[in-house]
């Protein structure tokens, strides 16, 4: 910058000197050192001015998010830690954030940080990274066993913990469902009664009183990893795999392109592939997705979910080209929300266009609609299945947004930079968390 050392304002030549002969050349130089001089203001004044704004840019977009003292960024070898420097007593709510397929905890940086920036004295923010990148290829059942033992890793070292949550992005969701299953703690002297089922399928209690005592019993003593556990938030997982048709919407709905990922799937996600795809067949029993919507002798996958009292799906209803609307929402195709729907905006939440909140009843008559039923295929085995429980769903649409071709990382806001218009996704699940 050119400093701003100012002479003098130089004048004109005296009146005397008019009556002597004209001087080209004294004029020429006059003028020269005149413009010299004024063009050094105007670029002094023209660096000041920029570099104003550029200060008053870098306060407003990263002061915030690289220099807030608020809060503070523990990074352990399974994760990241956020949480509130000024919280006392410390903060007695665990939220496990989850990333999805070739993902990391960077994806949930901007969430995490708004939960402590928002609730600093409630919660404690675990960014997992025990299954990043290519080690996300590795089967859910795998990287399911990972999770909980991070999980039960990070509880030992933060022994003030009492309630536990659960966010998960894409793939991440059936990462958290089936850590869930392992972790989940129940005292045997309050098992839950039993639930009759449909189809081989478990449904709900049929009596008001049969149903009343099994939700008391469970959420009496019901725990994860030893801990009350609170709200189980998934953002575009494919809940119901991606094999069904439109579930993978890069694919365009078209059968021979579905059947061929299907088939391929392997060669590009590992044993994660063949999961999503619901081609796994270890040792004879049916697909893992298909298992987890049920009980088990060691794995407790619907029992966990009930515990929670909360369970919410976001899905985008459109333009997230990886994870289709069914699989993301747990619905039937003529349970999917009309189109005009999606046209409503609410002013605070731009992009939330439709919650649903479900019910015992809504459930009770779902399932009495199905008996009978004989043949059904893997996806509504799924349906019914993770239906037992009732979900919160919330329908997002990024139509309007420059960044809905990237709508299944901008749910998440994976990078603010990329993904930003997702702010009011995050918000909206920040200010209806159960604390």
């Amino acid at each position: 910058m050119i400093a701003a050392n100012f002479s003098p304002i130089q004048t004109a030549p005296p009146i005397s000197n008019l009556n002597r002969p004209f001087n080209l050349q004294l004029l020429s130089s006059f003028l020269s050192r005149r413009r010299k001089k004024i063009n050094a203001a105007v670029l002094i004044s023209v660096d000041r001015s920029e570099m104003d704004w550029i200060r008053r840019f870098s306060v407003g977009c990263f002061s915030d998010r690289r220099s807030n003292k608020d809060f503070k960024m523990e990074a352990d070898s399974g994760g990241v830690d956020v949480f509130s420097t000024s919280a006392k007593p410390p903060p007695e709510h665990l939220i496990i954030m989850v990333n999805g397929l070739i993902g990391s905890a960077a994806d949930w940086r901007f969430a995490a940080e708004q939960f402590v920036k928002k609730v600093p004295d409630k919660v404690i923010v675990h960014r997992s990274e025990c299954n990043s990148s290519k080690l996300t290829f590795d089967g859910v059942d795998l990287m399911g066993e990972r999770l909980a033992a991070e999980v039960l890793a990070v509880v030992k070292r933060r022994p003030e913990v009492q309630k536990i949550s659960f966010v998960a992005h894409s793939l991440g969701g059936l990462i958290a469902r089936y850590a869930i299953g392992r972790l989940y703690e129940h005292s045997p002297e309050h098992r839950p009664i039993g639930i009759p089922k449909v189809a081989g399928i478990p449904t709900i209690a049929t009596t008001e009183e049969h149903r009343n005592d099994s939700v008391q019993s469970l959420a009496c003593k019901a725990r994860i990893a030893g801990l009350e556990p609170m709200n189980f938030v998934t953002f575009a997982t494919p809940h119901l795999g991606s094999k069904g048709h439109k579930q993978l919407p890069i694919l365009c709905g078209l059968p021979f392109l579905e059947r061929r990922a299907s088939q391929t799937a392997h060669l590009v996600a590992g044993r994660t592939g063949k999961h999503l795809f619901l081609n796994d067949r270890d040792d004879g029993k049916p697909p893992l997705l298909l298992q987890m919507v049920n009980d088990s002798d060691n794995l407790k996958f619907i029992s966990a979910l009930r515990a929670f009292k909360r369970r919410v799906a976001y899905a985008n209803a459109n333009y997230d080209h990886m994870v289709g609307w069914r699989t993301s929402s747990i619905r039937r195709q003529h349970e999917l929300p009309p189109k005009s729907d999606l046209l409503i905006t609410d002013e605070r939440y731009p992009h939330i266009v439709r919650t649903e909140r479900e019910t015992m009843d809504n459930i009770r008559n779902k399932a009495s609609s199905v008996i009978g039923d004989q043949s059904i295929d893997l996806e509504e085995k799924m349906i019914r299945g993770l239906t037992q429980v009732p979900w919160e769903r919330v329908d997002v649409s990024f139509h309007k947004s420059r960044q809905r071709y990237v709508a299944h990382n901008t749910i998440q806001v994976k990078s603010y930079w990329m993904n930003s218009d997702g702010t009011d996704v995050v918000f909206h699940m920040i200010d209806n968390f159960l604390l």
